[in-house]
């Protein structure tokens, strides 16, 4: 096989490149993410899996490390990246959740020569800023100020951003975007800041939103920062007898949440593509270690995008076949 041939293997097609010098080994990539069990988090393992198949038939391999959970977010990820290096890999994707606790450890990965792509949480800047090749995901203030705006659209004037990982970087510009794109919009918006163990918890989640309708009969709209959040305040909004009341959106899709979007019980959803930030990720870092390639575009966005009734139908095809 010709080196332009497995080159166009490791990367999308038309993708444009800058061709540098070969590496001397098959690159060897650990992966930083979270647990599989959770639905978003499925879809990245299934971008990684699907980028391993290329990086494995040019010699390489791609390890998954996960959270084992979410209450220790940024020390643990940063522990992950200590492991990586200590396992000798040569090339790291790593989502930047909490820089505080996390940039020290990746600093010291570009620092032992170690390829970095951030992916999921952080910016081109951090990137820059950590001597990281790219930034592959979705601009959280940018996605989150896009639903701010969606919400003025839909008449909502009192929006609360539910978040379950204060604290962690991506969950915050989430939720400061979404209250600014309200508020410039001539409405309210404040942040519903839960303690990290609730994430994943449905009944603490659910009450949380269920009690904070009931207290604040203004209160119209409301976004969760992750698509099993808003299983469980979808359960709350039923408690507090608000649907068709309140406008209920979230980032991120699952299954129940393209339902209720289906039939008219939840608003919207924020899409940003988890599994092409993976795809992505992996590919692009694997080539520029076999190749020496480097993309020209950075960031690499791969959202926001906005499902709602006028795509939902498009939106579940594209479920059936794995892509979303």
């Amino acid at each position: 096989m010709s080196f332009s041939m497995r080159a166009v293997r490791g990367l999308l097609a038309g993708a444009v490149f800058v061709l540098g010098a070969s590496s001397v080994m098959a690159a060897n990539i650990a992966v930083v993410g979270g647990k599989t069990d959770d639905e978003f988090w499925s879809r990245i393992k299934k971008g990684v899996d699907d980028a391993r198949l290329v990086v494995e038939k040019n010699g390489g391999s791609v390890s998954y490390l996960q959270l084992q959970t979410y209450d220790n977010l940024g020390p643990d990820a940063a522990q992950l990246v200590r492991t990586a290096i200590s396992q000798g890999v040569t090339g790291i994707v790593v989502p930047d959740w909490v820089p505080e606790a996390e940039d020290e450890a990746i600093k010291a990965a570009v620092a032992a020569g170690i390829k970095v792509i951030l992916m999921n949480a952080g910016s081109i800047d951090k990137a820059r800023e950590l001597g990281a090749i790219n930034y592959v995901g979705s601009d959280e203030y940018t996605a989150g100020k896009a639903g701010g705006e969606y919400f003025a659209s839909k008449g909502a004037k009192n929006v609360i951003c539910v978040n379950t990982l204060p604290g962690a970087a991506n969950q915050e510009a989430r939720c400061k975007g979404v209250i600014d794109g309200i508020t410039g919009k001539g409405g309210a918006g404040k942040q519903l800041p839960l303690p990290a163990t609730s994430f994943g918890d449905q009944t603490a989640i659910a009450e949380a939103v269920k009690a904070t309708l009931l207290q604040d009969d203004t209160i119209d709209g409301v976004l969760n920062v992750g698509a099993s959040d808003a299983d469980a305040a979808a359960s709350g909004i039923a408690q507090a007898n608000k649907v068709g009341k309140v406008a209920h959106g979230t980032f991120d899709l699952n299954a129940s949440g393209l339902a209720r979007i289906k039939d008219g019980s939840q608003t919207f959803a924020i899409d940003q593509q988890p599994y092409l930030q993976s795809l992505l990720g992996v590919s692009l870092l694997a080539a520029h270690i076999d190749y020496g390639t480097n993309l020209p575009t950075a960031p690499v966005l791969t959202g926001p995008g906005i499902v709602d009734a006028a795509n939902i139908d498009a939106t579940l095809a594209g479920v059936k076949e794995g892509a979303r």
